[in-house]
């Protein structure tokens, strides 16, 4: 799932692609690069980044929406918490919804539900703007295991079919340098739930931690962090550098499939 943040404030490529012709420029770059899925955002949710209206959310993904609808055959989700955006998003050509807010927003199941998409509910601990300010869990993976299975119920109460959901336990979302550790270490528990893992790493701050690096300059700790969530069973990862993972991921499916003969 390659990146498109059409905002100006995301934590990693703010500004770039905010322009339609731009967007659609980095679309098509990453379809080269082998990207099987396209995921629009126009509200960043990176720590203490403010909320963005409705409207503004509206004017900025949906004319990208409809562009690389049009002119490229492109799997596109929409990386959206609001119940009206979704609506309007999926009627402009998205086939996917990905929300942070796991579609507790008033409405949201409702309206996935009449949608008839697939959907990612993913775990957050607060809000984006307070949720790096200490959190706190009993253990890491299994209250994270306990939140996704509630929301997995309450989906399907209102109409959403299981085989419609995946999952994301949300790495920096709501979690310190050690718990999104051991979400990556243990991530092979979420497939007790039985429903297809979505894992978002790329160049993010628990990356930095580890090596002391920048932003611009986790391209390899993200490489290899999607490489072993795939290892442990995700099947969709999200990520900035499209290229770079595509070919990680060839060779680690070449080695697996290829098996070891040890005589």
């Amino acid at each position: 799932m390659g990146i498109l943040n059409v905002t100006p404030d995301s934590f990693s490529d703010g500004g770039r692609f905010a322009a339609v012709e731009a967007a659609l420029r980095q679309a098509e770059r990453m379809l080269e690069e082998g990207a099987d899925i396209l995921d629009v955002g126009g509200e960043s949710t990176r720590p203490g980044a403010a909320a963005v209206s409705l409207d503004e959310e509206m004017a900025r993904v949906l004319p990208v929406i409809e562009r690389i609808h049009a002119e490229l055959d492109f799997p596109i989700s929409i990386d959206t918490s609001k119940p009206e955006l979704m609506r309007e998003a999926v009627a402009a050509g998205a086939g996917m919804i990905n929300d942070v807010n796991a579609l507790k927003a008033p409405g949201a199941i409702a309206v996935v539900a009449d949608a008839a998409v697939p959907v990612c509910l993913m775990h957050m601990l607060g809000q984006p703007r307070t949720m790096q300010t200490a959190p706190q869990y009993e253990e890491v993976v299994a209250d994270i295991l306990g939140y996704l299975g509630r929301r997995i119920a309450e989906c399907e109460d209102g109409g959403i079919v299981r085989e419609r959901l995946l999952l994301d336990p949300g790495f920096g979302f709501g979690k310190t340098l050690q718990h999104n550790l051991a979400l990556l270490r243990d991530l092979e528990a979420f497939q007790a739930l039985g429903l297809p893992i979505l894992v978002g790493i790329s160049r993010k701050s628990m990356l930095g931690g580890v090596t002391g690096r920048a932003v611009d300059g986790r391209l390899a700790a993200s490489v290899a962090a999607a490489v072993m969530a795939v290892e442990r069973g995700a099947r969709i990862v999200r990520v900035h550098d499209v290229a770079e993972t595509v070919d990680a991921l060839r060779v680690w499916r070449a080695v697996t499939d290829a098996g070891v003969d040890l005589n």
